[in-house]
């Protein structure tokens, strides 16, 4: 059995108004089973990527990602527009 809780992220990104991408949300365990839930149900992309969610869980729900995360979120985010478009 697994010991390490599922744990979850949302980002997210205002171009007229954050200087960077923000966490919106953070959960574990039955949280981040909510968080997912939720994002199926309203159809936002899911990217699943443990070891990015394991450094944005060192940050606070409306703290701009560090700049060394930059490279990594822009192509969270590029997957997310390229989803989009999809739909």
């Amino acid at each position: 059995m697994n010991d390490k809780q599922k744990q979850a992220m949302a980002l997210g990104y205002k171009q007229d108004q954050d200087n960077a991408p923000k966490v919106l949300a953070k959960g574990k365990g039955y949280v981040a089973a909510n968080l997912i839930e939720n994002a199926v149900k309203n159809d936002v992309p899911i990217q699943e990527d443990a070891s990015l969610v394991e450094l944005l869980s060192q940050l606070n729900i409306n703290e701009e990602i560090p700049e060394e995360l930059y490279q990594v979120v822009a192509e969270v985010f590029s997957f997310i527009y390229r989803a989009d478009q999809e739909i």
